[in-house]
């Protein structure tokens, strides 16, 4: 028997060009309640953000076409979705790209692989005061 989403449950966005990023992470957003909504570039996380309203984003920085930072520069210049945390996802766990990605308005970086817990802790931290949606 399956189970369908809880309409309540907060929606959260996945934007990696990694195929098993995007699985790992929507088990593991999927087991905890979260509704999940996935996006292989940037370019398809723009196309989706406006029709799913995600309370958070969680996007790759290496992708082909439009990179992360370019992608997190766009969502965060919508007035729609300025608000909305964006959390970077990457293997490199550097200084440079830390600040690159506070530069382009990102709340937090999550080093890749990620485990359970520390992607649902990203997501507490970064979605305690939003209310839940409908």
């Amino acid at each position: 028997m399956t189970t369908s989403p809880q309409p309540t449950a907060l929606k959260i966005m996945v934007i990696d060009d990694s195929s098993t990023i995007r699985r790992s992470a929507e088990i593991f957003l999927g087991q905890a309640g979260y509704q999940v909504v996935l996006a292989e570039d940037g370019f398809d996380a723009l196309a989706k953000i406006n029709d799913h309203h995600p309370a958070l984003v969680f996007c790759d920085i290496l992708m082909p076409r439009l990179d992360g930072y370019q992608t997190c520069a766009l969502i965060k210049k919508s007035a729609r979705f300025h608000a909305t945390p964006v959390v970077m996802l990457s293997s490199k766990d550097g200084l440079f790209d830390r600040a690159r990605g506070a530069m382009v308005g990102s709340s937090a970086y999550l080093t890749k692989p990620f485990s359970k817990d520390s992607l649902l802790a990203a997501v507490r931290e970064h979605t305690a005061a939003v209310p839940a949606q409908s």
